[in-house]
C-alpha cells in the first residue's frame, strides 16, 4: 500500500514543509493525521473499491487527502481550474463518490457534483493538522447523503491507488487506474535513479494533480525519508528564496518553468541558494540543448531529462547523475523499465531505427478501465506502445523525435485536440472545427484552431465561448476562420497538414 512509503522516515524528520510560512509536519505526524482521516473516510461510508476525488491546490491539504484516499478506496485528483462541465465529466467517469475540496470557493467543482457524490471540506487547524468536515450531502438541494460507516480495511498492493485521465486525439480522455505496486516501483525507480536519500530536499513545484509532481518530486522523496518542500504556487520572485531558506536539493520542472527561471535570472551571478542544488530534474516536454546548457551555466548544476507518462505511473527513463553520461536532446536510459522501438506490425527496431517507442515493467499500468478496444491497439506482445516515436542509440540512450499521436503538448500540459474542437462545436456559428498545436515560445506549444462558419461570428466570440467550458490553458490563443477544412485526398482531416496548410496559405 501506498501508505507503506512512510515508514522510512525517521518520525522526527520533516517530511512535508509547505513554504511562505505554511505548516512542517515530521514523518510521525504525516502518518498520524493520514490514519485519522483514513479513519474519518471510513465513517462516512467510504471503502475499498470506491473513487474519492480531489480538486486541491498544491500544499499538506493534497498531499494527506490523497495518501488517505487511495488507503481507503482510489484517489482521483483533479485540476482545480477546470471549468463546470470539464469537472462533470470526470466526476461522472470515474464513478466518484465523494469529492474532496477547500472550505471555500471551488464553486463549479461543487455545482458538478450532482446527487451521486458526497462533499468533503479540508482545512487546516490551527495547529496545522489538515482536517476533514462534511455536512453529510452533496452541494446539491437534495445532495447524496453519506453511507453507513466502514470498517477499516485497507486495500491490497494490486489494487487500484490512483485513476487519473490520459488524452486522446480520437477519443474522449481515457482513464488510467494504477494500483498501488505501480506507484511504489515507480516511487521507487526515481529515487534509485538520483540516488536520493534521508538528506535530500525536494522542491515541488508541479502540480500533485498530476504523476510528475505527485511521483518525482513527493512520493519518491517520501519513500527515501527525505523533505518535500511545496510552495503554493510556482512564483519565480520567491523561487530562489525558498531554494535557499530550505536548503532544497533538487527540482524536476517542465522546460517552461525552466525558461522563466532563466529569463529572470539573465545579467545576473548564480543566484542565492543554487549552490545546495545537486542537480536539476527536466521531464514532461522535450528539453531544448541550448536551455539544458544555459542552465548548467547560469545555475551550476547537472541538468538531468527525463521521460514519463501517466500509463507508466511516470518515469521510463532518464539521463544519470554525473559520472554518467547525460546527453542533450536524449531522455537517456530505461529506468528499471525496459525500453523498445517498434515498427508498426510490432516487431523489434535495431539501434538507430526509427520507430514507435514501447515499454515494459512493473511500473506500467496493466490497461486503460473500461476501454478493452483501446487497450489491445495500445499493447503488442507485451509491450506497451507509447504513441512517441524516437531511436535508441548504441548505449541505450533514447532519443524522442516525434508524436504518433496529436496530443498538443503545452509546458507539459497534454491537451486533446478533440476536447476543443467539440467546445467550439457547440457554437451555433460553427459548422467545422479543428484544433491543433502551433510552436509557442514559452510552452512549447500552443493551442490553435481552425473553424468553418455556419453563421457571422468572430475570432474574439469563439475564443470566449471555449473559455467557458474549458480551462485556459486548454483555450486556443489563435482561431482562424476558413472557408474549408484542408482534407486528404481520401476525406480524411489530418490536423498537423491543417495546420501546415493553414499557415502555407498565410505566408
Amino acid at each position: 500500500m501506498i501508505l507503506d512509503l512512510l515508514e522510512k522516515g525517521s518520525p522526527s524528520h520533516t517530511a512535508v514543509a509547505v513554504s511562505g510560512g505554511g505548516p512542517v509536519v515530521t514523518y510521525d505526524q504525516l502518518r498520524r493525521q493520514v490514519d485519522a482521516l483514513v479513519t474519518q473516510l471510513h465513517k462516512l461510508g467510504l471503502g475499498r473499491g470506491d473513487r474519492i476525488a480531489m480538486a486541491l491546490p498544491n500544499g499538506l491539504e493534497m498531499i494527506v487527502s490523497f495518501l488517505a484516499a487511495s488507503s481507503v478506496g482510489a484517489a482521483a485528483p483533479l485540476n482545480p481550474a477546470y471549468r463546470l462541465d470539464e469537472f462533470r465529466f470526470y466526476l461522472e467517469d470515474t464513478g466518484a463518490r465523494a469529492l474532496i475540496v477547500p472550505p471555500t470557493g471551488s464553486d463549479e467543482a461543487r455545482a458538478a457534483a450532482g446527487d451521486q457524490t458526497l462533499i468533503i471540506e479540508a482545512d487546516l487547524d490551527s495547529v496545522g493538522q489538515v482536517r476533514f468536515s462534511s455536512s453529510g450531502t452533496t452541494g446539491g438541494m437534495t445532495g447524496a447523503m453519506a453511507g453507513s460507516p466502514r470498517a477499516s480495511d485497507y486495500p491490497d498492493d494490486d489494487e487500484t491507488a490512483l485513476v487519473l485521465h490520459t488524452s486522446g486525439t480520437t477519443s474522449r480522455p481515457k482513464r488510467v487506474p494504477l494500483s498501488h505496486t505501480n506507484l511504489k516501483i515507480s516511487a521507487r525507480n526515481v529515487a534509485d535513479t538520483y540516488q536520493l536519500a534521508a538528506e535530500d530536499v525536494s522542491l515541488c513545484v508541479m502540480p500533485l494533480f498530476h504523476v510528475h509532481g505527485l511521483v518525482a518530486s513527493t512520493l519518491a522523496t517520501l519513500f527515501t525519508g527525505g523533505t518535500v518542500v511545496i510552495p503554493p504556487r510556482f512564483n519565480p520572485l520567491s523561487f530562489w528564496s525558498t531554494v535557499r531558506d530550505h536548503r532544497a536539493s533538487w527540482y524536476s520542472a517542465v522546460p517552461t518553468i525552466h525558461q522563466v527561471l532563466l529569463a529572470r535570472s539573465r545579467g545576473g551571478g548564480r543566484p542565492e541558494g543554487a549552490e545546495h542544488l545537486r542537480f536539476i530534474r527536466s521531464c514532461s516536454a522535450a528539453l531544448p540543448a541550448q536551455m539544458m546548457a544555459d542552465l548548467e551555466e547560469r545555475f551550476g548544476a547537472p541538468v538531468l531529462e527525463a521521460y514519463g507518462m501517466t500509463e507508466a505511473a511516470h518515469q521510463m527513463a532518464s539521463n544519470p547523475l554525473p559520472p554518467g553520461s547525460r546527453k542533450p536532446g536524449s531522455v537517456g536510459r530505461g529506468t528499471a523499465v525496459s525500453i523498445a522501438i517498434l515498427d508498426e506490425a510490432g516487431n523489434l527496431l535495431p539501434a538507430g531505427a526509427t520507430g514507435e517507442v514501447s515499454i515494459q515493467g512493473p511500473n506500467v499500468f496493466s490497461g486503460y478501465e473500461g476501454n478493452a478496444e483501446a487497450t489491445a491497439a495500445s499493447f503488442s506482445n507485451g509491450w506497451f506502445r507509447t504513441g512517441d516515436q524516437g531511436c535508441l542509440d548504441n548505449d541505450g540512450y533514447l532519443t524522442l523525435v516525434g508524436r504518433i499521436k496529436e496530443l498538443i503538448n503545452r509546458g507539459g500540459e497534454k491537451i486533446s485536440p478533440r476536447e476543443i474542437d467539440e467546445a467550439l462545436l457547440t457554437h451555433p456559428a460553427v459548422s467545422e472545427a479543428v484544433c491543433f498545436g502551433v510552436p509557442d515560445r514559452v510552452y512549447g506549444e500552443g493551442v490553435a484552431a481552425a473553424v468553418v462558419l455556419k453563421s457571422e461570428a468572430t475570432e474574439a466570440e469563439l475564443i470566449a465561448h471555449c473559455r467557458g467550458s474549458l480551462a485556459d490553458f486548454k483555450c486556443p490563443s489563435v482561431i482562424y476562420i476558413v472557408e474549408a477544412i484542408p482534407r486528404t485526398a481520401t476525406g480524411k482531416i489530418q490536423r498537423r497538414n491543417v495546420a501546415a496548410e493553414i499557415n502555407k496559405a498565410r505566408k
